[in-house]
């Protein structure tokens, strides 16, 4: 069943995943957003729907070297060959993060994580104790830099409980601007300021402020995300809702950005 307005169709919840949910709302996060360092996974997903939605101008950047990417189809991975097709640049790794990220160029680094704590510090390593994890997981990567020299940090989270939301990090792969301080150290840019996730949107205006709860998906209460949450949540003043999926979002999630369903679930 689905609820018909003038303007659009939007699917019955139960029918839509969570990977499509996640998606279509953290590609309208990079409305008015120009260059995006996306990490595989997820935040693919996003930036390519964003390219067919509110952002037609934007800039892919991989890991990989790979700048303004036009990929013909989702790529697997960072070294996948169909990133390189139709790309505006292939960079040697010195110069995409001596020159790209270090220079200041990238707008937003869209990342994801196993574990996230109230001030944007991620875990992307292990979980449990790091001589003896019960996960091991892929490790930084690029994280660190990103994190360290993107204007801003989205994160799109697969899982909201306290273990992912959590009080202490198991282990702080990418630090924040804010531990990154307490180092000695000074980042350029603000960090992460949005995190997306199954329950709703957190965010953060930079250093020196934790994540807060500013939106929840239909359905659900600010008591369910704070339950979820390993630390004690501040909520925004006002709490909007998320606008669901439409049918036209969906339907280019699916049969445009993804139809061999390398990333939906």
């Amino acid at each position: 069943m689905t609820t018909t307005t003038a303007a659009t169709t939007t699917p019955a919840p139960d029918t839509i995943t969570s990977s499509e949910l996640l998606s279509v709302v953290a590609s309208r996060e990079l409305a008015a957003r120009r260059t995006v360092f996306a990490g595989i996974g997820l935040p693919t997903l996003a930036t390519e729907l964003a390219h067919l939605t509110v952002a037609p101008e934007i800039e892919v950047v991989y890991e990989s070297g790979v700048c303004g990417a036009h990929p013909s189809h989702l790529p697997e991975t960072i070294a996948d060959a169909v990133l390189i097709t139709g790309a505006e640049a292939v960079l040697s790794m010195p110069a995409l993060f001596g020159c790209v990220l270090q220079g200041g160029h990238i707008d937003v680094g869209f990342l994801g994580a196993a574990q996230i704590d109230r001030w944007g510090n991620l875990n992307t390593s292990v979980i449990g104790d790091w001589d003896s994890p019960s996960v091991r997981l892929p490790g930084s990567g690029g994280g660190i830099e990103v994190m360290a020299n993107s204007r801003e940090v989205f994160v799109v989270m697969r899982r909201h409980n306290p273990r992912s939301f959590t009080e202490n990090l198991d282990f702080c792969t990418t630090p924040g601007p804010d531990r990154a301080l307490a180092e000695g150290i000074r980042p350029l840019g603000a960090g992460v300021t949005r995190v997306i996730t199954e329950l709703g949107i957190l965010a953060r205006a930079g250093v020196g402020e934790e994540l807060h709860l500013v939106a929840v998906h239909p359905g659900v209460t600010v008591e369910q995300v704070r339950a979820a949450t390993g630390w004690d949540l501040k909520v925004a003043d006002t709490v909007g809702t998320v606008p669901p999926p439409t049918a036209a979002e969906l339907r280019l999630l699916r049969e445009d950005v993804d139809p061999g369903r390398v990333y939906l679930r």
